[in-house]
């Protein structure tokens, strides 16, 4: 009993001890001085909480001070949460700073658009009372949303997941619903887990849309369904995460893929920018040669964290396509397919890690391991493989490669392009598919040529005047670059025609 006395005595002496203010204060007098007068909270949707900003609070005087309050001017009613040196509230009092030191306040909300007359949303900090006080403003815009989500079980609390084929998977997410088929442009929508077409059905997201998708979320196209991506060059369809602060705007990986999978058809996207996924596109349907999968039309996919498409023994027929920057590949093209690129920038200067893979790569095969653990090698028949005005770019040697395995048709043809291609280690000397000399498959090429990028670090592709594609390029029946510049007479290479710059 006497060592529990004892010890019950130590701790109210520590207790006591850590509260003691070991230094004198003086009251604020209205000097103090802030990181920046606004912060500005970004966009965010209704009920989706924002990113935490921080304010930093400074002391610039010699003696220490204690500020009486700070308080957001709207009070427990506000909208803003702060956390003050470590507490959280939106209220507090006595807040001490040492001389020549500084504290930091931390700033987040989430905001019902129902609930504010205007949806740009603002609030004070404020410092102190009276004539000392000061205050620091918060600035936030609001935007209303369709929100897509699975639904959860009441008494597990689990996330659903879809079925696939008749087979539970582990995919959080759901079907869509008839009345959902249509995405407009009246408000965004957003996505929570991946959001499924049911066979025997389209969906249709109309011009101007914009479609925001949270981590780990995405769009699936089954068995049997359609997609119809009907932008403009006015109104293009946009693709995104669902952070919109700037500090997102060019992160990779932040959703999943927009995926085609086997069976799907007639699918169509005209005018978008699908950008900061982790495959923009995943695309497994098998078509037929004279029936595209996919066509794919003046479309920007960038910034995604392993693939711009990836296509498995499909069929894509695109023209005026521009894919940029991708951990692995722009277009992996693989286990054979059909593939007919006209007008088209595949420019990959992914500088976040070790890229393996070139730009663009083609393949007739795919690996496996049977149920003895031996390796099997499967082909299919590359139908078709025809690139016609493109541009084969990036900042490694190697940015275009056919990779063919024999026992299966590989039918190509690469016919006034762009290809960087310095093979220095020289390991594709004895392929037969990368011999760019042999005019049977190869056409004008123009060989570790100067594009002339405007910006390749913001995944601006548009060429100079001081690029090698201009005027190379074969006359075809797409007379429109992809921002509506004509290119009937002395066509460049490339989606774009070439321009001066500034």
């Amino acid at each position: 009993m006497r060592y529990f006395i004892t010890f019950i005595i130590c701790i109210a002496f520590i207790s006591v001890s850590s509260c003691r203010k070991d230094f004198t204060t003086i009251p604020n007098f209205g000097s103090l001085a802030f990181s920046k007068d606004t912060i500005f909270l970004d966009t965010v949707f209704t009920n989706i909480g924002s990113a935490t900003y921080n304010l930093k609070v400074y002391n610039r005087g010699n003696n220490s001070i204690t500020i009486p309050e700070i308080k957001l001017e709207n009070g427990t009613s506000s909208n803003y949460r702060l956390n003050v040196d470590g507490i959280p509230g939106k209220e507090f009092t006595e807040i001490d700073i040492l001389a020549n030191d500084s504290i930091y306040v931390f700033v987040e909300t989430t905001i019902d658009v129902s609930n504010i007359p205007n949806p740009l949303y603002t609030d004070r900090i404020l410092f102190d009372t009276g004539s000392n006080q000061q205050d620091v403003d918060l600035v936030t815009l609001v935007q209303d949303a369709n929100f897509i989500f699975p639904g959860r079980d009441a008494i597990s609390m689990k996330i659903d997941s879809l079925t696939l084929d008749g087979t539970p998977t582990s995919i959080q997410g759901r079907f869509l619903t008839d009345a959902e088929l249509t995405f407009t442009n009246t408000k965004p929508t957003v996505i929570y887990g991946y959001a499924a077409v049911p066979a025997n059905n389209t969906l249709t997201i109309e011009a101007g849309a914009k479609v925001h998708f949270h981590n780990n979320s995405g769009l699936i196209v089954d068995d049997k369904a359609s997609l119809k991506v009907n932008g403009t060059l006015t109104e293009k369809v946009v693709f995104e995460g669902d952070r919109l602060e700037n500090g997102f705007s060019n992160i990779s990986g932040q959703w999943g893929a927009i995926w085609m999978r086997a069976g799907s058809k007639d699918n169509e996207i005209y005018h978008a920018q699908i950008k900061n996924g982790i495959i923009g596109i995943l695309i497994d349907s098998i078509g037929s040669p004279s029936t595209p999968t996919l066509k794919l039309q003046n479309t920007e996919i960038y910034n995604h964290s392993n693939f711009g498409i990836l296509a498995r023994e499909t069929n894509i027929e695109a023209h005026n396509v521009v894919i940029g920057s991708a951990g692995q590949a722009s277009l992996a093209a693989t286990i054979g397919g059909t593939y007919n690129f006209t007008h088209s920038t595949f420019a990959n200067y992914w500088n976040n890690s070790l890229r393996q893979l070139p730009a663009v790569i083609v393949n007739n095969f795919f690996v496996y391991n049977n149920d003895a653990g031996e390796e099997i090698t499967e082909t299919r028949d590359l139908k078709a493989a025809n690139f016609t005005n493109c541009i084969f770019d990036g900042n490694n040697n190697i940015e275009f490669v056919l990779d063919k395995v024999e026992g299966s048709l590989f039918n190509y043809t690469i016919s006034n392009c762009l290809i960087q291609f310095n093979d220095s280690n020289d390991s594709f000397t004895d392929t037969a598919e990368l011999d760019f000399t042999n005019a049977t498959f190869y056409q004008d090429i123009i060989l570790n040529g100067f594009s002339n990028f405007r910006d390749t670090q913001n995944e601006d592709f548009i060429i100079g005047e001081e690029s090698d594609l201009i005027n190379k390029a074969k006359t075809t029946t797409f007379s429109l670059d992809i921002l509506g510049v004509d290119r009937t007479s002395s066509p460049d290479i490339g989606a774009y025609q070439h321009i001066t710059f500034d």
